[in-house]
């Protein structure tokens, strides 16, 4: 094998080594003196750019590879033979980073930490890519934070700790290598720069007739796809270049006002669904349920029980379809952000997540805000970390009052993976519906069905068994499915609450992507990967309309089934024009551009949305009084969780939950700080969310 590696490298090096050989000779017979001075006093440079473009090749040879390495240990070897052109390339683009060397007088040293990034980069999306079908990219490093927090669910302790230590013998040796490396002497920067930029124009060249032959693209309908047929040191450059939404040509006030205005003549049905009068309208949830599919979506394997059988009766008797969702197997905050904005998210960069971005400081009309205008109260629910994807900031920029994550929920429950359980979701939901006199709107997004996925069997008496062609995948299969199982209870026995409850509801229930667990095309019974199945639900007797829905679309749909029309520059457009016009997305686009980026002329120069002070909890936190007992210290307030904290001064001191109305502090503490004692919301890696600032302060 490594006999074949080395023949084959030598014959892609090839046309490397004759290049610089016709490229020698022309020079020398045009000018004999200075070709023969040039090459006696730089040959060693000649070598050393030679010797740049052979490791070119095998760094890239190993990005690919690893790349490929889930889908079988020679693919990426396949893939560079099947797809030379690509290959090379990319193998171009590394090689004009490792040129940029030539300015060091420690040049190797900086060869060396070039061709380390992009080995890091390439082990890092191999990684990446074994746990997920979404590969790395620079808006990764924006959820670095979030990543590490559940690491744990992903990799076991051993290879935690071996990762560290790897990184730490990493370092040392660079710190080694640095101070070994031997000075370039007599750097010629004339030449080097020459070099560069010739190398850069080739590179700039390559990618302009690349482009012009469609060999690569710009743009990335399905990022996995872009990066298994373009490559992954041109895709990751394009998803770390482009960020934000493009600005439309002729973008002018003129051009949104005639665009919203040309709107109005284009005939759709607008009927509403419900009578629109304020008083009339129902509780409106949107029910996300992470990585949620039905067992008959799958060509690869057979159960030998429905796992979903609620969710299909559903599916059966209530307006339904196909999902297209912007995400494949991970990506749950872009296909929310779809559905509560209307926006689609492939206007956005490559790989780029608008929670991580832009909405940490804009606020954004939603779905919410459309809600909230209506008299709606509006609450977000997420039976998971409130910090993940930034949720604690973005839901104030879109209309939320209340946000309820897992650390402001007791009797909470977890899957054997250590996601907890969405049954807790049902009690919440009810709680709010039941205390508020106004309709409510709620944005509930569940975690259970959240990989990895076992690949060996946890379920000692399963609800449904899998039948596969490999022990792996009946594992994986069979376990996902029995908590899809445990999630269609879920939705079962909160439609019945609701029914009890009496209060008119419409819900829209879907999958925000196809679960991690490397699903092939030809095995998914859909068009592509990015479609899941939705429902729209409702106990007041609305007729059944199926369609194909994009995530982006049902928020305007969700809204006119509630009788909220003509709400919102977005929603308003879905429901005035039809998809099937040829400018559809484009002023979809330009529309967004306007009210993200632009000047807001959609809105008359202003935007009319403020952030709203959103309460954690929908059931707020407060101190009542801290009592001594003994040794101890005691703090009485209102529903504290498990994830109340006693803390002073910013640091959390040891505390035993004993009831959502007692906390004890389990340590000893100078008696003079008793008054300063405080209650502290922390996720389960310690970070803090928010602080009481006393007695009868509310956190």
């Amino acid at each position: 094998m490594l006999d074949y590696i080395k023949r084959f490298l030598g014959l892609i090096a090839i046309p490397f080594v004759k290049l610089g050989h016709l490229l020698g000779r022309g020079f020398l017979k045009v000018f004999p003196r200075r070709a023969s001075k040039y090459f006696d006093a730089d040959r060693h440079e000649v070598k050393y750019i030679m010797l740049m473009a052979v490791a070119a090749i095998v760094i890239n040879f190993y990005l690919e590879w690893f790349a490929r390495f889930s889908t079988g240990p020679v693919e990426g070897f396949r893939w560079a033979f099947t797809h030379p052109v690509v290959f090379l390339y990319n193998t171009l683009i590394i090689f004009c980073t490792m040129t940029f060397a030539l300015l060091f007088r420690r040049r190797r040293f900086a060869w060396f930490i070039i061709s380390l990034l992009w080995i890091i980069l390439g082990t890092v999306n191999g990684t990446i890519l074994l746990s997920r079908m979404t590969p790395f990219t620079l808006y990764d490093l924006q959820n670095l934070a979030d990543g590490l927090t559940i690491m744990t669910t992903y990799y076991a302790m051993w290879e935690i700790a071996l990762l560290i230590a790897g990184l730490a013998l990493g370092v040392f040796a660079i710190v080694i290598i640095f101070v070994r490396s031997e000075k370039w002497k007599n750097i010629r920067y004339t030449k080097s720069i020459a070099a560069i930029l010739l190398t850069v124009a080739l590179t700039f060249g390559a990618s302009y007739a690349a482009l012009h032959n469609g060999i690569i693209g710009t743009f990335f309908g399905n990022l996995n796809y872009a990066y298994r047929d373009y490559g992954l040191p041109y895709c990751f450059i394009m998803t770390s270049a482009n960020a934000g939404i493009s600005k439309p040509r002729g973008y002018s006030q003129e051009m949104i006002t005639k665009l919203l205005e040309d709107k109005t003549t284009r005939g759709t049905d607008t009927a509403p669904i419900v009578k629109d009068d304020s008083t009339d309208h129902p509780n409106i949830i949107v029910l996300q349920m992470e990585s949620f599919t039905v067992a008959q979506d799958y060509a690869n394997i057979k159960v030998d029980k429905d796992p979903t059988p609620v969710f299909n009766e559903l599916y059966d008797n209530y307006s339904s379809g196909r999902f297209i969702v912007p995400a494949c197997g991970a990506g749950t905050a872009n296909t929310e952000f779809e559905v509560l904005t209307g926006i689609s998210a492939k206007f956005f960069g490559p790989g780029e997540y608008p929670y991580k971005g832009r909405l940490r400081e804009n606020t954004l009309e939603s779905m919410a805000y459309i809600a909230k205008n209506h008299g709606y109260a509006t609450s977000a629910l997420h039976n998971h970390r409130a910090l993940f994807y930034n949720r604690n900031e973005v839901y104030a920029n879109l209309g939320f009052d209340t946000f309820t994550s897992v650390e402001y929920m007791n009797d909470v429950s977890f899957t054997p993976t250590n996601w907890c359980k969405d049954t807790v979701l049902t009690d919440e939901i009810m709680e709010i519906m039941e205390s508020t006199e106004e309709s409510d709107f709620l944005h509930v997004i569940s975690v259970e069905g959240h990989g990895a996925y076992p690949t060996e069997q946890v379920f000692k008496h399963p609800y449904t068994t899998v039948t596969a062609e490999d022990e792996e995948t009946k594992w994986k299969y069979e376990y996902y499915l029995n908590e899809c199982h445990e999630m269609d209870t879920f939705i079962g026995d909160l439609i019945s609450r609701i029914e009890e409850s009496e209060q008119p509801t419409i819900m829209l229930i879907y999958g925000d992507h196809i679960p991690a667990l490397d699903v092939k095309e030809e095995n998914y019974k859909a068009d592509d990967l990015y479609q899941t199945r939705y429902v729209i639900w409702n106990n007041f007797g609305l007729g059944k309309k199926d369609r194909t829905l994009h995530s982006y679309q049902s928020g305007a749909v969700l809204l006119r089934y509630a009788g909220l029309l003509h709400e919102g520059i977005l929603f308003d457009y879905q429901q005035t024009n039809k998809s099937k016009d040829p400018d559809y997305l484009d002023d979809m686009e330009a529309l967004a551009y306007d009210m993200l980026y632009g000047k807001q002329y959609a809105y008359g120069g202003s935007n009319p949305y403020e952030r709203v002070d959103m309460q954690m909890g929908h059931k707020a936190i407060s101190i009542k009084e801290t009592v001594k007992i003994g040794d101890r210290y005691y703090i009485r307030g209102q529903n504290f969780t498990e994830r109340s904290i006693i803390s002073i001064d910013g640091k959390q001191l040891s505390t035993v939950y004993l009831s959502p109305t007692l906390l004890a502090l389990n340590e000893p503490i100078d008696p003079e700080d008793a008054d300063k004692l405080q209650v502290s919301q922390v996720d389960k890696s310690e970070e803090e969310i928010l602080t009481t600032v006393g007695a009868n302060e509310e956190l």
